[in-house]
């Protein structure tokens, strides 16, 4: 009998605390693979948040290991055992703070600091010397104090050498109003010491890395090369680096703020890319971002979504709605769904179909500011009050309504006549599938793999298009025969292309193939590494030197 495959699965901000199409994904893969041994590295946004999907019920995982990027004033704060001893003993976490004096961290941190600070201005692909600054910064933290080290006065005067090197260098690249201030830099630090404290997290040795996301998380995916020779793949969903400048650039930050937050997500992206043994996309359409970034095309390999059309099945239109062409979504009310957007669609379709009904299902709680940005247009677009359980009484006061958390995601799709999609960015959405799988045709923004699923199967319109949205509706909803052509087409092609059981096996295959690769070839990973490690060591040395003389000449 084979022994178990174990394998370090890196999440952020989704499995197993919140829910979306990534954590399904994710759910999925853990009760799809029993044979395989999980070990979930989850970030999260705070300490206090609570399971969405269980996890003590699930023999296949083995541990859990959440590291909050918010809200904790120190690693002691978010101990979370589960089948196994906390992550670090209160012992330990005194006796690291009695190591931590200003000379270790003069001489074992800062260097690495200044290094990692440096990659963020890295302008090539080439980012593999500052693989091994991660895992010594890892390695670090897991003997020094991570507050007491965060918050000298020597990691400030490092962070703000560094921060302010671009300008000081190129000043002909700024304007004067573009200079950061010490409120900027402050925030900086702030900023980089909650996301960055997943650094004293451990990771254990598995057989194979899993990154969920080519952000943060990632990361221990190169300690884990580094520390155990692990092999690591990396599913992106949707691109990172991407929503991140989406939603960096709509942000009401400075300048300096904007160009840091840029700038890291970037950098973080760059080293989850260049150090993927196996990028697997879930959509083609993602690689023209990962190719750029370091991704190299012969590591590709595209795993697409995958449902389950047994659960996910044609089935009647409930009642109330027979009467009225129904339009249904499933989505997160925030920006990156745009539903402003499909808002505004929806007014241009109501011109034509003035019966026309569009229930909009899923959480209120991500972002309640925009939630009321959306009923304020709503409104003001007279397509009802912009609540949801008051006009749902009265099917006749209102055109579009909210309808909240749907707990049976498999009755939404068969609720509408088809349904809606208005991203701005996406990965593969499992919403898209669903629906086919239902044989509800879609109307969808162009953004990541929606046309590689819905082309030939719907209607695929530009993102941030209302005119082009609007008309989307009004032509399936306006050619019965058309729909329904192309309701019959989405089922057919759910169950030849985009199965969960095909999607699940591309893992299993990956999962097995670079297991494998490791038990074979441990000691060529390690040689491989150790010309990388020697190569940055130089630059250490270098960097200390720099601050040596430039110290000296100070004094």
């Amino acid at each position: 009998m084979s022994a178990r495959i174990s394998v370090l699965l890196e999440t952020e901000g989704t499995y197993p605390f919140v829910g979306g199409g990534v954590s399904t994904w994710c759910k999925i893969l853990v009760e799809e693979l029993p044979q395989i041994d999980y070990v979930v590295y989850a970030l999260t946004g705070t300490p206090q948040v609570k399971t969405k999907h269980p996890v003590d019920d699930k023999e296949n995982i083995k541990r859990v290991i959440q590291s909050p990027m918010w809200g904790a004033e120190e690693p002691a704060e978010w101990i979370l055992p589960f089948r196994s001893p906390p992550h670090i003993p209160f012992s330990q976490l005194y006796l690291r703070k009695k190591a931590t004096t200003d000379e270790v961290i003069r001489e074992k941190f800062v260097p690495l600091f200044r290094h990692f600070l440096r990659g963020f201005e890295e302008t090539g692909t080439d980012v593999l010397l500052y693989g091994p600054t991660v895992w010594a910064i890892y390695r670090y933290f897991q003997e020094y104090d991570y507050n007491l080290t965060y918050k000298s006065k020597l990691v400030w005067d490092a962070f703000k050498e560094e921060a302010l090197r671009p300008y000081r260098e190129h000043p002909e690249r700024f304007l004067p109003d573009e200079y950061p201030n010490v409120f900027d830099l402050t925030t900086g630090l702030r900023w980089l010491y909650s996301m960055l404290m997943a650094f004293t997290a451990p990771a254990p040795e598995t057989d194979v890395s899993h990154a969920t996301i080519a952000a943060s998380a990632g990361l221990a995916s190169i300690y884990a090369k580094f520390e155990h020779g692990t092999p690591s793949i990396i599913t992106d969903h949707g691109v990172y680096a991407r929503e991140r400048y989406i939603a960096i650039s709509a942000a009401d930050f400075t300048f300096f703020a904007k160009r840091f937050l840029i700038n890291l997500s970037t950098f973080m992206s760059k080293l989850n890319y260049v150090y993927a043994d196996q990028l697997s996309p879930v959509a083609n359409f993602n690689q023209r971002w990962e190719i750029p970034f370091g991704g190299r095309p012969e590591r590709m390999t595209t795993i697409y979504n995958g449902v389950n059309p047994d659960v996910f099945a044609p089935g009647p239109k409930p009642p109330e709605f027979r009467n009225y062409p129904t339009c249904v979504a499933a989505a997160r009310v925030f920006p990156l769904k745009d539903l402003e957007t499909m808002i505004k669609g929806v007014a241009v379709a109501h011109k034509s179909i003035p019966n026309l009904k569009v229930i909009v299902f899923g959480s209120l709680k991500a972002d309640p500011p925009y939630v009321q940005k959306c009923r304020d247009l709503i409104r003001r677009l007279g397509l009802g009050s912009g609540g949801n359980d008051d006009e749902a009484k009265d099917i006749d006061s209102w055109t579009f309504r909210f309808g909240g958390y749907h707990s049976q995601p498999a009755k939404i799709f068969t609720a509408g006549d088809i349904s809606l999609l208005s991203s701005i960015s996406e990965g593969f959405p499992f919403t898209v599938l669903e629906s086919m799988s239902c044989g509800t045709p879609v109307v969808g923004t162009d953004v990541g793999g929606v046309r590689e699923a819905l082309e030939g199967h719907g209607v695929v319109v530009p993102p941030r298009d209302p005119e082009a949205f609007g008309a989307g509706i009004v032509k399936l909803l306006s050619d019965d025969d058309l729909r329904q052509r192309l309701g019959r087409k989405c089922r057919e092609t759910i169950i030849a292309k985009f199965m969960t059981s095909t999607s699940v096996d591309g893992y299993r295959e990956s999962y097995e193939k670079w297991a494998a690769y490791k038990r074979d070839n441990l000691d060529d990973i390690r040689a491989e590494n150790a010309e990388i490690i020697a190569a940055w060591e130089r630059e250490i040395e270098a960097i200390r030197l720099e601050h040596q003389e430039n110290e000296h000449r100070d004094h």
